[in-house]
């Protein structure tokens, strides 16, 4: 029997293909995976969010991240039985790969690159705003800053998974903590009559004071509503570095979950309330600009203000780990030069650090766009959801048997919602910025075309995820037979 040719190996392939394309197994345990979820996740808490006060106002920003916080929390659940079925570096393009094929594995793994390519080269931006506003050593934000942030951080990824990962544990501990202090300090001046202060536009259907933008607002506000738990979904990328990882992984995705669903609430009407949704709506730190309410920087907001620096970089190291090991696993597996999966004397894959970094730094220096960038990474990123949603699906309806040592609560109802909450959150971001939607797509679009003429016929059938999906292959026909 042979494989389909989507699947086939090409001949010449040498036999320490794979050993030369490994990672260092077994580096984190559970703690340090829940961890990096919150790093991806926490720079999100700091600053973005607010611009969606700007669109919907607080009761519209407020019902978007409940929506979007169902959306993750349904899609985690399902994200945690799949990675306890394939735990490998794949992540989503694995899943999506055994349920819908090597085009649906394509399409979700390009996806999941966008936002992860993206997303640090917006944020070094920010960290270069948050140095010049700190007046830290007399830099200004501009290249210098943006060429240091990823040479400095790729060189702690380079030295090894474990110590990049104890790395962004303690810088994320810093960040989730001071959190928790604005909080404190900002509830005794919380208000319940500043959330909704934004002016009403009475020419919007539905508009009061609790949705000034009228209904329209709250689908507007989606994509920011996602910036509370933007990235938690890339913590399967680290399965084949990780002990355990068919228990580990379930276990840390959900602790995630919970934590930043806590964070997320606990910034957003702490910020509001304390000082108006009107007056933090276009800040561009929204927690340092509650806590100043006549302008004046106080000892408490400057720890605020370099704990959000903190936070910023535990997120850009973060998704920096999340995009080498995505491009990682769909090199291995031919979907991308196979050179860029090349991994190091320390089991790095110093390529797939390198080449997106040098991306996302051309990217940053050139335009100075952070924004337009991160509009650009959640467009690939409600992609990816609706597809790793649906393989959820797919698996549970076709292959019913499969071994799952973790399976979501509620089934496929429960992925079923992720999925029509992410393909809102899709066409949301057309209502944002309809210019870095059609960016996101003309990318896409050429990396498809890329795949379709050339790469689909020249994948490695010995690559994990490849594996997977031939032996389901194997065993549909022996069943048909």
């Amino acid at each position: 029997m042979s494989l389909p040719s989507a699947s086939r190996e090409p001949a010449g392939e040498p036999d320490d293909y794979l050993e030369r394309r490994t990672l260092r197994r077994g580096s984190a345990g559970w703690l340090l995976l829940t961890g990096l979820g919150v790093a991806y996740v926490v720079s999100g808490d700091y600053s973005g969010w607010n611009f969606g006060l700007a669109e919907g106002g607080f009761g519209g920003l407020a019902i978007a991240m409940v929506l979007m916080g169902a959306m993750y929390t349904c899609m985690v659940f399902a994200l945690a039985e799949l990675s306890s079925i394939l735990p490998t570096a794949g992540g989503g393009y694995g899943f999506a790969r055994r349920a819908l094929g090597p085009w649906g594995g394509f399409l979700t793994g390009t996806a999941i690159l966008i936002e992860y390519v993206l997303a640090p080269a917006a944020i070094s931006i920010f960290i270069g705003d948050y140095v010049e506003s700190l007046g830290l050593f007399g830099l200004e934000s501009g290249w210098p800053v943006y060429l240091a942030c990823f040479v400095i951080f790729i060189g702690i990824h380079l030295w090894g998974v474990g110590e990049a990962l104890r790395f962004s544990f303690v810088v994320t501990g810093i960040a989730v903590a001071a959190l928790v202090v604005f909080a404190l300090a900002a509830l005794p001046e919380f208000d319940a009559s500043s959330l909704d202060d934004i002016p009403v536009d009475t020419s919007a259907f539905g508009a009061s004071s609790w949705l000034p933008m009228g209904l329209l607002g709250i689908w507007a506000a989606f994509p920011f509503g996602m910036w509370f738990f933007l990235g938690v979904e890339g913590v399967p990328l680290a399965a084949e570095e990780t002990r355990e990882p068919a228990r580990t992984l379930p276990r840390a995705i959900r602790w995630s979950m919970g934590i930043l669903v806590v964070l997320a609430l606990m910034t957003f009407f702490t910020a509001a309330g304390a000082r108006g949704s009107a007056a933090v709506q276009d800040a561009g730190n929204p927690l340092v600009e509650a806590l100043q309410p006549d302008g004046e920087a106080t000892a408490l907001s400057r720890i605020v203000n370099y704990a959000g620096l903190a936070g910023l970089v535990a997120s850009f190291f973060s998704l920096i780990y999340a995009g080498s090991r995505q491009l990682f696993a769909l090199s291995r597996a031919g979907y991308l030069p196979r050179f860029l999966s090349l991994t190091s004397s320390r089991r790095a894959p110093y390529l797939g650090l390198v080449v997106p970094g040098a991306i996302g730094f051309a990217l940053a220096a050139s335009t100075g766009n952070g924004a337009r960038m991160l509009n650009i990474a959640v467009f690939g990123a409600t992609i990816s959801y609706a597809l790793m949603s649906l393989s959820h699906i797919v698996l549970r309806r076709r292959e019913p048997e499969l071994p799952r040592p973790y399976r979501t609560p509620g089934g496929v109802l429960t992925s079923s919602v992720a999925l029509v909450l992410a393909c809102a959150a899709l066409v949301a971001t057309f209502l944002v910025d309809v210019t870095a939607a059609f960016i996101a797509l003309a990318v896409y679009i050429v990396a498809l075309a890329y795949f379709g003429l050339y790469s689909r016929r020249h994948l490695v059938a010995k690559a994990p995820e490849e594996e997977f999906a031939a032996l389901a292959a194997a065993e549909a026909e022996l069943a048909r037979d």
